[in-house]
């Protein structure tokens, strides 16, 4: 028997692409544009570690320019490579058009394995891979802006920038070169949160519609609904702690390199994230059951799937085993494209990656604001909105005594009522806004149009059709 062919990474995006534009009235010229990588920069650079020349290759690939500067993460990864990176590119693209990010779609990717260099080895590497990116304008302010991704950090990023600008000792706006940096260094309140925030905000707002939810099979709220997560990195965390905590979901399954864990009763996700930072995995943890192979751990009963790792992890082998009614796509690729025709055809509700997982770049692009003009959001109107607040509530404790003291506000209500927004609150609010904005246009052409079975494909059509505006705009 013949081993089942997989689609790759890139041909799913393309697979799904064609989908998409097969339902669109578009010129082929324009088609091919926007579907084509313009550009990808293959660097092989040497650094002296260990006593010896070590030589990396790391990559940045440019797949659409219809805006500027293009935006997209940089990964550390043994696995990275161009067809990898190309279509992490041609995501980022179709992305930020969704979510009405300003940028066009870009990728950086080294192949690294992290952990097997110490923090200053992984200084000298990151600092010599972006002088070779910066000094070809591939990490710049105003054309090419990286971020984190898997296996890169804040830390990453605040080596990246002030190795650019140490490179451009007169570029004012030198901070806006890359984001996802630390507070003190140019970031901003809740970037590290931000893609697992966004993929909790695109669930709050598939839950307020119940032609959705009934869609899925489910009734009702996030309350209560079991949840398992793959990959309790950065995002899957915040995502798992933020659903747990804030929304009453119950995480029932998680699941990491080395195994699962399994309790139907709930697992505490903030216990498990730091037994895995002691461990260096989950095996041994002691409030839920462990399985050696995780991967079965996906075919569990859940209400909500919640693939947030690597690409491919469901696929034409185990795709017709998965029980869960509603997947939510927070890694980039986790579904291939022939494990999405299959639970298309099972009635499964999916969420796609370029929308679900789009409050990283969503934050990125607030910060790359806040460094273009210099100043912290909420310092201008924070306290001018506390005393505004304040007469208000004077005037209705006037009020109040007038009729003898029989109605009263509650300090809690005051407090909340009195404090203005800073920082984390606006950031919090714009991507609160994007994630629901952004998912209702989706919505609107899953709905409406009866050739439109998916919300992966109506992500592709109202993102497409953006890119394409933006084309015609510049007279292609």
């Amino acid at each position: 028997m013949s081993p089942i062919k997989e689609p790759s990474f890139r041909e799913s995006v393309d697979l799904m692409f064609n989908r998409a534009v097969a339902l669109m009235d578009l010129p082929p010229g324009l088609e091919e544009k926007i579907r084509v990588c313009n550009a990808t920069y293959t660097v092989r650079f040497g650094v002296r570690l260990r006593g010896q020349i070590q030589t990396f290759t790391g990559y940045r690939s440019v797949h659409s320019e219809h805006m500027e500067p293009v935006k997209g993460g940089i990964r550390f990864a043994p696995s990275v490579n161009q067809d990898e990176v190309e279509a992490l590119a041609a995501l980022m693209t179709y992305k930020c058009a969704l979510v009405e990010a300003p940028f066009g779609g870009s990728k950086g990717g080294l192949c690294i394995d992290p952990r097997k260099y110490d923090e200053h080895e992984l200084e000298q590497i990151t600092r010599r891979f972006a002088y070779e990116l910066a000094k070809r304008d591939l990490i710049h302010p105003s054309q090419n802006v990286p971020a984190p991704d898997m296996g890169t950090g804040e830390r990453e990023m605040a080596w990246i920038a002030d190795q650019y600008a140490r490179m451009n000792t007169t570029d004012i706006n030198a901070r806006a070169c890359v984001t996802g940096k630390p507070l003190n260094a140019g970031g901003i309140s809740g970037r590290v949160e931000a893609t697992g925030r966004g993929v909790q905000y695109a669930l709050r707002e598939f839950f307020r519609d119940p032609r959705d939810v009934e869609k899925a099979g489910l009734t009702g709220s996030l309350d209560g609904k079991r949840v398992i997560v793959q990959g309790l990195g950065n995002v899957g965390y915040h995502a798992a702690k933020f659903l747990s905590e804030e929304d009453g979901a119950i995480i029932v399954g998680i699941i990491e390199r080395d195994g699962a864990l399994y309790n139907a009763n709930g697992i505490d996700v903030d216990a498990v994230q730091q037994w895995l930072m002691k461990h260096g995995g989950v095996s041994g943890f002691p409030d839920a059951t462990f399985t050696r192979d995780g991967a079965v751990v996906l075919e569990e009963e859940c209400d909500i799937l919640v693939p947030a790792a690597l690409e491919g992890v469901i696929n034409l082998q185990n795709a017709a085993n998965v029980k869960a009614p509603l997947i939510i796509e927070a890694a980039n690729g986790p579904i291939t494209a022939g494990a999405d025709d299959i639970l298309r055809k099972k009635g499964t509700v999916i969420i796609p990656d370029m929308y679900a997982n789009a409050g990283g770049v969503t934050v990125s692009y607030f910060e790359w604001v806040k460094n273009l003009s210099h100043i912290r959001f909420g310092r201008m109107q924070r306290r001018q909105e506390e005393s505004r607040h304040q007469l208000v509530v004077d005037e209705l404790e006037k009020i109040s005594a007038a009729l003898g003291g029989q109605y009263t506000l509650t300090d809690g209500f005051k407090q909340k009522y009195l404090k203005g927004a800073g920082e984390l609150e606006l950031v919090r609010s714009g991507l609160d806004d994007t994630m629901r904005i952004a998912y209702q246009s989706m919505r609107d052409v899953w709905h409406e149009r009866a050739d439109v079975e998916d919300l992966r494909t109506a992500a592709y059509l109202v993102s497409i059709d953006k890119v394409a505006a933006s084309y015609r705009a510049k007279g292609l």
